[in-house]
C-alpha cells in the first residue's frame, strides 16, 4: 500500500497515546513506507464476519445469514447465525489453543533434549521447581540426579499432548469444587490434542448444530490451554531458563542505541533469544562489533519474546505489537529475529525502506522475503552466533536515524512463586498477607489484564485509562503480554507508581515495594494467574472455589485468537472476563445472550463486551464487590484484639 493514499488520514498521533510510536508513524510516512497504523485507515473491518455472521467451514458458501426474528437467513445448508457465530467462536478457541499449546510442544521437546544432553547451551536451573512439578506428575525424585527427573517430567509432561483418555495432571491444581464442576459439565479436558482436534471435527459441516453444545465444547478446549499447554510451557520454561525473580529494566523505543548494533527479538519463543543473549556476551562478538565501529551489541524485545527475556535477564523492551514496525523505522535495528505469533507479513516490505534484515527462526512460521535461519536445539548457541555475525555485518550499511527518546523503567518478574516469597520467605511463602489484606479492603480485588495492542483503536490509550481508573480504587492488576509492556510505558511498573493508587492499595504497595501493577508475563503466562487464584483461594476466607475470590479478568485491546482463548479458559475458570475493541458473536443474540450471561449458569463466569474503559473499569470493580459482598467483606467489622489464649489457638 502507498502511504500517499493515506494523505486524508487523521494526525498519527490520534492513533496512539504513545510519543515514540507517534514520532515514528510520522517518519514512516516521511519515508514512504507503510505500517499498520496506515493499514488500519484504508482497511476496514468487514460488517459482516466481524458479527460472526460468515460462515466458510464447506464448498457450499461462503454464506452470510442473519438472526432476523421476523425474516432469518441461513445458510445452504440450513445452519443458523446462532451456529453460524458458536462456530466460528469455538474455531478462534481451537486456534489459540493450537497455538499455545504448540508454543508448549517445542518447550518440552527442548526439556527432554536438554535432560538428555542434547541441547548444549542450555540446562536445569530452577531444581526445587523441577521437584515440585515432577512430583505432581507423580514422579519419585528421592536421590536422582536433576536430569534424570528432567526426563521422566519431559516425557509425562509430552504425553498430555496425545493423552486420550483421564484429565490432565495440572487440572488437579484447581480445587476440588472446580474440578468437581468440570467433570460434572462434562468439560474436564482429556489430551490437549485431542480437544483440539475435537472442537475442529464438531464444527466441521454437518456436525454438531446445537449452538450451547458448541461453546461448551469450546469450554473444555480452552481449559486444555489454561491448564494444559500454556501452564506447561509456563512450567517448563521457568525450570529450564530460571523463575522470574523481580528485576529492572527499561521500556519503549528509547531503549535502542545509536552506537551500537541493536538486535531485536521478537515473537512468543524464548528458546532462541536465550541463546541469544548468552552469545551477545561473548568477547568474540564484542570484539566484531567493535572492527564495525560499534560500542557493543543491543538486544532488546518486542511482544512475548520480550516478555520472557526481560523478566529472566533484564533485558530491555522496544515496544510491544503495534511498534514492530515503528522499531525498524527508526534506522537504528540491524537484525530483528522473529519465531512465533505476532510477527507482521509485512515486515521484510517494510524493512526495504531501511537497512533492517528480518531473520525467521521456525520452520513453521516463514515469511516471503525474509532470511531463514532454522533452529534446531543441538546448533542453537551456532545459530545466535550467525545471527549476531549478521546483524554485525550490517551495522555499517545504516542510513539516517532516528531514535525516539521516551524510554521508562519497570520492575517486573512477579511470578507466583515470587509473590509467595515476598509474603513471608522460602519457609514460611504464604498469600495470607495478600488474602489478609483483601478481607480487610486495603486491596480491593485483583483484577488480570491480558492480551494485544490494536491500531483499530487509539491503542495505548484505552489499558492507560483502564490502568488508572482500576489502581486508584484499590484494585491491585496482574498485567501480562502487550498489556504489561503498555503498562510499564505509562510508567505503572515503577514502585514510584504506588502514588497514583487509593489509600489502601497505596500502603500496601509501599510496605512491600512493589508497583501497584505487577508484569506477570507473557501470554503463556496467564496460567500462573490460574495457580495464583488457586493460592488464595486454597489460603483460606473464599469459600471452596476460585470463582469466589474477588477477581476479574479482562483484555481491552484483544485482536489474537489466542485472547479469546484465554479469555474463554477464565469464564470456564469461574472468572467473569470483559474484552474491549470488538466482540466476534455480536451478529447473534442467542450466542452473545449465552457467553454473556446464560453461562455462568455453568461455570459461575461470564463474558462481557465493553469498549469503554472507565465503564470497563466499572463492570470490573462491581464484580469485585459482587465476591467481596459473598463473604461479607463488604461490611465494617469491630476490630478483635486477641487475647493469649486466641493467639495460642492460631495455626501459625
Amino acid at each position: 500500500m502507498s502511504v500517499s493514499q493515506c494523505s486524508s488520514c487523521p494526525e498519527w498521533n490520534s492513533m496512539t497515546s504513545c510519543a515514540a510510536s507517534g514520532q515514528m508513524i510520522e517518519k514512516a510516512t516521511a519515508d514512504g513506507a507503510s505500517t499498520m497504523f496506515h493499514r488500519a485507515q484504508t482497511s476496514k473491518p468487514c460488517p459482516i464476519g466481524s458479527k460472526g455472521l460468515c460462515c466458510s467451514v464447506c464448498g457450499l458458501g461462503p454464506c452470510r445469514v442473519t438472526e432476523d426474528d421476523d425474516n432469518p437467513v441461513v445458510g445452504v445448508c440450513g445452519a443458523t447465525a446462532a451456529t453460524i457465530a458458536a462456530r466460528n467462536f469455538a474455531r478462534m478457541v481451537a486456534a489459540g489453543t493450537a497455538a499455545h499449546s504448540d508454543h508448549g510442544r517445542e518447550i518440552v521437546e527442548l526439556f527432554i533434549a536438554v535432560a538428555k544432553g542434547e541441547a548444549p547451551g542450555y540446562e536445569i536451573k530452577d531444581v526445587r521447581k523441577l521437584h515440585a512439578v515432577a512430583t505432581e506428575f507423580g514422579i519419585d525424585v528421592t536421590g536422582k540426579e536433576k536430569n534424570a527427573v528432567a526426563l521422566e517430567l519431559g516425557e509425562k509432561a509430552l504425553g498430555e499432548f496425545g493423552k486420550q483418555h483421564g484429565e490432565l495432571t495440572f487440572l488437579s491444581r484447581a480445587p476440588a469444587a472446580r474440578q468437581e464442576k468440570w467433570r460434572k459439565l462434562g468439560i474436564a479436558p482429556r489430551g490437549i490434542d485431542r480437544e483440539v482436534v475435537e472442537l475442529l471435527h464438531r464444527t466441521s459441516v454437518g456436525v454438531d448444530q446445537d449452538y450451547k453444545s458448541i461453546l461448551m465444547a469450546a469450554s473444555r478446549t480452552a481449559l486444555a490451554d489454561g491448564w494444559g499447554g500454556s501452564m506447561i510451557a509456563t512450567e517448563l520454561q521457568d525450570i529450564m531458563f530460571g523463575t522470574p525473580v523481580p528485576v529492572r529494566s527499561k521500556v519503549n523505543l528509547g531503549v535502542l542505541k545509536a552506537d551500537q548494533v541493536n538486535i531485536i527479538v521478537h515473537g512468543h519463543d524464548p528458546i532462541i533469544p536465550e541463546s541469544m543473549v548468552q552469545a551477545a556476551r561473548e568477547p568474540e562478538m564484542l570484539e566484531l562489533a567493535a572492527s564495525v565501529g560499534a560500542t557493543g551489541i543491543n538486544i532488546s524485545g518486542i511482544c512475548c519474546t520480550a516478555n520472557e527475556i526481560l523478566m529472566r535477564h533484564g533485558i530491555p523492551i522496544a515496544g510491544n505489537y503495534v511498534q514492530q514496525e515503528l522499531a525498524i523505522a527508526t534506522g537504528a535495528v540491524e537484525a530483528m529475529v522473529v519465531d512465533v505469533q505476532c510477527c507482521l507479513e509485512a515486515l521484510p516490505e517494510m524493512s526495504k525502506c531501511y537497512h533492517t534484515e528480518i531473520f525467521t527462526t521456525s520452520d513453521k512460521a516463514r515469511i516471503t522475503g525474509a532470511t531463514h535461519l532454522e533452529f534446531e536445539p543441538g546448533t542453537a548457541f551456532e545459530t545466535a552466533k550467525e545471527l549476531l555475525r549478521r546483524a554485525i555485518a550490517n551495522f555499517p550499511n545504516r542510513g539516517v536515524v532516528e531514535i525516539p527518546s521516551e524510554v521508562m523503567d519497570m520492575v517486573v518478574g512477579f511470578s507466583h512463586e515470587t509473590i509467595n516469597y515476598i509474603l513471608g520467605g522460602h519457609y514460611r511463602s504464604s498469600y495470607r498477607p495478600l488474602n489478609d489484606n483483601i478481607i480487610n479492603g486495603k486491596i480491593r480485588g485483583l483484577v488480570a489484564v491480558a492480551g494485544c495492542n490494536n491500531p483499530r483503536q487509539r491503542t495505548g490509550a484505552v489499558h492507560s485509562a483502564l490502568f488508572r481508573e482500576l489502581i486508584a480504587n484499590d484494585v491491585l492488576v496482574l498485567a501480562t503480554g502487550c498489556a504489561a509492556i503498555t503498562a510499564a510505558k505509562e510508567g505503572l511498573m515503577r514502585p514510584e507508581a504506588a502514588e497514583l493508587a487509593g489509600a489502601g492499595l497505596r500502603e500496601v504497595c509501599e510496605a512491600v515495594g512493589i508497583p501497584p501493577v505487577l508484569h506477570c508475563g507473557s501470554c503463556v503466562d496467564n496460567s500462573r494467574l490460574l495457580v495464583a487464584a488457586c493460592g488464595i483461594q486454597a489460603e483460606g476466607g473464599f469459600g471452596d472455589d476460585m470463582a469466589y475470590v474477588p477477581a476479574a479478568g479482562c483484555a481491552p485491546e484483544w485482536m489474537s485468537e489466542k485472547a479469546i482463548a484465554i479469555g474463554h479458559y477464565f469464564v470456564s475458570s469461574g472468572v467473569m472476563v470483559v474484552f474491549g475493541n470488538t466482540w466476534p458473536t455480536l451478529g447473534s443474540d442467542k450466542v452473545s445472550d449465552f457467553l454473556f450471561r446464560e453461562i455462568e449458569e455453568y461455570t459461575d463466569g461470564h463474558w462481557v463486551f465493553e469498549p469503554d474503559p472507565l465503564e470497563m473499569a466499572r463492570i470490573l470493580i462491581e464484580r469485585i464487590d459482587f465476591g467481596r459482598s459473598l463473604h461479607g467483606y463488604d461490611k465494617a467489622r469491630e476490630r478483635v484484639l486477641f487475647d493469649m489464649d486466641m493467639r495460642r489457638e492460631l495455626d501459625v
